[in-house]
């Protein structure tokens, strides 16, 4: 469960990515370098979201699945 609720802000954070991989590739100098520095950080965290999501529903550490177990009763 945990997977699937750090796909939205993945998602998120990749086409945020791409959009400014974009900008920068269209613009020159500095803020060129600057933009692809800051599209490749935006990535990592976006895959920093897939593997603590990954992490915590293999580990048994997830909040959510402690909540649906209280909802029904076990």
């Amino acid at each position: 469960m945990s997977f699937i609720a750090s796909l939205f802000p993945a998602t998120l954070f990749a086409v945020l990515g791409y959009l400014v991989l974009y900008c920068a590739l269209r613009s020159e100098g500095a803020a060129a370098v600057f933009g692809k520095i800051l599209a490749t950080w935006v990535f990592i965290l976006a895959l920093l979201f897939l593997v603590g999501g990954t992490f915590m529903g293999i580990s048994g550490f997830s909040p959510m699945e402690e909540h649906m177990k209280r909802m029904h009763g076990q």
